[in-house]
């Protein structure tokens, strides 16, 4: 199989890589550029897991070709912390034990963060059919949007 060479933005980063045709955007992520932030939970896009950002759109990394990141910008899990300081988002997940076994932290984590940038004070509805697209099976929703809640309102200097 003929290798495609591909010139994309990654967290900010210039990157190139080959890639096979049919290879997935998570297969390149993950094995490729060493990047194991995106989880493949379902291979079909529909549990969120492998939640990424394309041009600033939420994207399953799972249904997106490697090669079609070409001149695009690329957003995953690892370019959310500034290095050792984590986003509010991922502070308040932590804080609100809004995770457990981690496979669908990443993806609610990208999709949160795409919602806040386009809504910074989003009602707990906005919040939930925003993240619909993610499935979480052990800590429940819950605890999730309140973590994003919490978040929102800390990035807009309001109190909780």
């Amino acid at each position: 199989m003929t290798s495609i060479a591909v010139t994309t933005t990654i967290n900010g980063d210039d990157v190139e890589f080959l890639c096979n045709a049919d290879e997935t955007l998570l297969d390149v992520l993950r094995n490729r550029l060493g990047l194991m932030g995106a989880k493949e939970g379902c291979g079909t896009g529909d549990c969120g897991a492998c939640s990424t950002m394309m041009d600033g759109r939420v994207v399953c990394s799972c249904l997106v070709l490697g090669a079609e990141t070409q001149g695009r910008n690329v957003e995953t899990i690892e370019g959310m912390s500034d290095g050792q300081d984590l986003h509010p988002l991922q502070t308040k997940f932590i804080e609100h034990a809004a995770l457990q076994c981690g496979i669908c932290t990443p993806g609610f984590l990208v999709a949160a963060k795409a919602l806040l940038e386009v809504n910074p004070d989003p009602s707990e509805e906005e919040i939930r059919f925003w993240l619909a697209g993610n499935l979480c099976r052990c800590t429940g929703y819950d605890k999730i949007v309140r973590a994003v809640q919490d978040a929102a309102a800390e990035m807009r200097g309001a109190s909780a």
